[in-house]
């Protein structure tokens, strides 16, 4: 009988610390992709502060924002880019 009750303490001991070590793992996750989140922010955030700079009418703006939110952020700076070109050549 004593051996049983051991046993099934020793059971739910193993339990916990296995569902501990997930909610240790799930947090460490957690925490890289907060990390991962904000880099987007702040790369989003630069990347619009350029649009506002370099677009020279509202309609290059809304175009730039547009390509920034369907097509990403490489998308947005090739388009950045063609407007530089654009204007150096005017």
């Amino acid at each position: 009988m004593t051996l049983t009750l051991d046993n099934r303490s020793q059971n739910k001991e193993s339990s916990l610390t296995q569902a501990l070590r997930q909610i240790q793992q799930l947090n460490s996750k957690i925490a890289v992709l907060e990390r991962q989140h904000q880099d987007y922010v702040h790369q989003q955030q630069n990347l619009i502060g350029a649009i506002a700079e370099i677009c020279v009418s509202p309609m290059q703006e809304v175009q730039a924002l547009r390509i920034l939110i369907y097509r990403g952020e490489r998308e947005c700076r090739r388009y950045l880019r063609s407007v530089l070109v654009k204007q150096s050549q005017a």
